[in-house]
């Protein structure tokens, strides 16, 4: 008897795995195209007007909180005409963005105390902040989201609960202070006409930023224990933006940050992106929104998308936004496979390679397991076994490295993962059996897993598309196996009967985006006054290289991770609340990173509402600049042997009035970096102070060079990871 351990179950909805962006006509021809006119201004009126006057109920929405604008039924013909009309920076298509889709929370704690080596500072609850979650609605009956206990609104709310199908104004509360929907009433495919979650996104991504403690929550037993929000005390406002099972539409979405400007948001949330590809942050609808809204003082947080391992896949990449990376918890589930024994299941002889729906022979595999190698993207896991199930397959093991990495809806379906090695010694067994037969045992959860966190393999990686001189994803956060509340919908689950959960398991950067949020609106309710830059830089330089064996982190095929899968490494709990210094990068720095990306000045003064008059941008503006970009982290490209190029960066003192910091470099081999000055001394009236950074390589090298330079205090450390790329 022979016992092979491996994840057991139905594979976790990860929503629109591929972050795939999809053209709306593909699926209705609605014929919308947005006309976005950059910051709020009224001349945009006379040309709504003109729309309005042409068409009947031609408009969609209309953008007037954060920036100017409209969305209306067009043709191509007039969409192309109102192009070239003065004040509009760009007419956009409407299309429809993907989803990019506890225990989490103690694991971070945990690591933060092994990275200090003390006991962390207790964080706020992030009492009265409030985050903003553009996705698919909410569930305001789950118990996360109760509001025994909490105080007044904050003061600073001016949205509302709109009411819809199924739900009224008294579903929100004191937790859920607001919630909106974006529907066009001439659409089929409405968004149901509620803020109501009919898919359970919204609600388990808004639990795992903000949800209020519930003890006992489990996914049909497992993962037993007390759920948690990174922020319990934050307050929740939903705009649902997202059709159930579908996509997100541009000109919701956009709608959807123009009333959370409005409504007083201190934090912005969104779990969805489109594909990778060259950005264009004049038409990228996530982009625009982002912009608008940290002139605004709000903190946006966006999922880096589903495309990885490959490389350049991280969408949400403007650098106005923190992006985030999926990573493991120490957190596993598993069942044993027996391999022989008394229990008799047998596995079918042959090796299936595919399993390719309706190519297999009901009576081979009637009564029987099937083994299947996953070479095939074209059907899910889940997909497969639904049609093998119909043929009489009671079960599946699944050989793939990459799905053995993620748990899922554990005893609904009997598919099981199990990585290469596994499913060597299981082909090898059944090649030497003439009757081979085997037995999956119940799952079980495994705590204190190791090694954790380690890079989901989902999870898109750098270098950043067309921007090789700005490092994304910016940080890394849990993302797989994270339980959350999920929509009560008294449906039964199909194969099993059982109620449907409370809580649901998910994995993907959908689930590490609200980490991230929650952790941004603790830091603000500590330092209201601090920027949205000042909260990005004080996350990003106290993360966490290091797993739980004091290790590097390393990604999902056992190598060291970089900067490119992680950031600037995994959140940790207590050091933004006290980072030291911070990197600010003001509303200057993003203007000149648009001219240094190609915009010309006209353009750019039509967006930016915080660009001076007299600002022109310089002809010597190129993508060399943007390293010069007041960033928490650092990357250069193009650099020739024995050549020396120098950034400068500029850091603000947020700790004890009189300190003194010294720099040190992690320099990878070939290089030479300096530092000048290499110390700096703060003062009560000598509170930023700036410096310059060298990198020269010594011998051609083929490969990208990781390091990272730290500003040590005798409380602090500082630490900027930088790259220098071959491209």
């Amino acid at each position: 008897m022979r016992r092979i351990y491996f994840c057991f179950g139905f594979f976790l909805l990860i929503v629109s795995f591929h972050g795939e962006i999809i053209n709306a006509t593909q699926l209705e021809s609605n014929g919308v195209y947005i006309v976005y006119m950059g910051s709020p201004r009224n001349d945009h009126a006379p040309l709504l007007h003109s729309v309005m006057k042409r068409k009947k109920n031609s408009v969609v929405q209309t953008y007037s909180n954060g920036f100017s604008g409209f969305a209306a039924r067009l043709s191509e013909e007039e969409a192309k005409s109102i192009a070239k009309k003065p004040g509009v920076v760009s007419v956009i298509a409407d299309r429809v963005l993907a989803l990019h889709t506890t225990r989490s929370w103690d694991f971070l704690k945990y690591q933060t105390a092994l990275k200090t080596d003390s006991t962390p500072t207790s964080p706020s609850n992030g009492a009265d902040t409030i985050i903003g979650i553009l996705d698919t609605g909410i569930w305001p009956e789950s118990d996360s989201f109760i509001d025994e206990d909490m105080g007044p609104i904050p003061s600073h709310w001016k949205g509302k609960c709109m009411g819809g199908h199924n739900f009224t104004s008294s579903n929100c509360n004191k937790k859920v202070i607001g919630a909106r929907y974006y529907d066009d009433p001439d659409s089929t495919t409405p968004l149901f006409g509620t803020p109501r979650d009919e898919s359970g996104h919204g609600t388990h991504v808004a639990s795992t930023a903000a949800g209020r403690p519930v003890s006992g929550a489990s996914y049909y037993g497992l993962a037993n224990g007390t759920a948690e929000g990174g922020s319990p005390g934050s307050r929740i406002a939903m705009y649902r933006v997202c059709v159930a099972g579908g996509g997100c539409l541009s000109s919701a979405i956009l709608k959807g940050f123009d009333d959370a400007i409005g409504d007083g948001v201190d934090v912005l949330s969104l779990s969805l992106g489109s594909s990778p590809g060259d950005p264009d942050f004049a038409t990228d609808p996530i982009a625009i929104g982002a912009f608008h809204a940290v002139e605004k003082g709000i903190v946006v947080v966006c999922s880096a998308g589903n495309s990885g391992p490959s490389s350049m896949t991280v969408v949400n990449v403007a650098p106005w936004i923190l992006t985030v990376a999926a990573t493991t918890i120490d957190r596993d589930f598993g069942a044993d496979v027996v391999l022989g024994g008394n229990k008799v299941i047998k596995v079918i002889k042959t090796l299936v390679v595919n399993c390719v729906p309706g190519s297999l022979d009901d009576n081979k595999v009637k009564g029987k397991i099937v083994v299947c190698e996953n070479k095939d993207n074209e059907y899910e896991p889940e997909d497969k076994f639904d049609i093998l199930k119909s043929q009489g397959v009671i079960g599946m093991i699944l050989i793939d490295n990459y799905q053995r990495q993620i748990p899922s809806k554990f005893g609904t379906y009997a598919i099981a993962a199990v990585t290469e090695e596994d499913g060597a010694e299981i082909l090898s067994y059944i090649k030497s059996n003439s009757t081979p037969i085997a037995t999956i045992l119940p799952t079980v959860m495994i705590q204190n897993y190791k090694p954790a966190p380690v890079v989901g393999y989902f999870s898109s990686r750098g270098p950043t598309f067309g921007i090789r001189n700005l490092l994304k994803p910016d940080i890394a956060a849990p993302g797989v196996a994270i339980l959350a509340a999920w929509p009560a919908n008294d449906k039964k689950e199909a194969l099993t009967e059982k109620d449907s959960p409370l809580f649901n398991i998910l994995s993907g950067t959908s689930m590490a985006c609200p980490h991230v949020s929650g952790l941004a609106a603790v830091v603000k309710s500590q330092h209201p006054t601090w920027s949205a830059s000042a909260i990005r830089s004080a996350i990003m330089t106290t993360a966490i290289q290091t797993n739980n064996l004091h290790a590097t982190i390393t990604t999902d095929t056992g190598s060291s991770s970089t900067p490119y899968d992680i950031g600037a490494g995994e959140i940790s709990l207590s050091g933004p609340l006290q980072p030291g210094l911070v990197y600010e990068t003001e509303a200057d720095d993003y203007i000149q990173f648009l001219c240094n990306f190609g915009y010309d000045t006209s353009k750019i003064k039509s967006i930016a509402l915080s660009m001076p008059d007299n600002f022109s941008c310089s002809s010597n503006s190129n993508s060399d600049s943007i390293s010069n970009m007041n960033y928490p982290s650092i990357a250069i490209s193009s650099l020739k042997e024995n050549e020396g190029k120098t950034v400068n960066r500029t850091v603000t003192n947020v700790g004890e009035e009189d300190s003194i910091y010294a720099a040190s470099v992690e320099t990878p081999v070939n290089m030479d970096v300096k530092v000048v000055p290499d110390k700096l001394q703060f003062t009560k009236n000598v509170k930023k102070l700036s410096f310059q950074v060298t990198f020269k390589l010594t011998k051609t090298s083929q490969k990208d060079l990781f390091g990272s330079i730290t500003w040590s205090s005798e409380k602090y450390k500082v630490r900027s990871p930088f790259v220098v790329s071959n491209a």
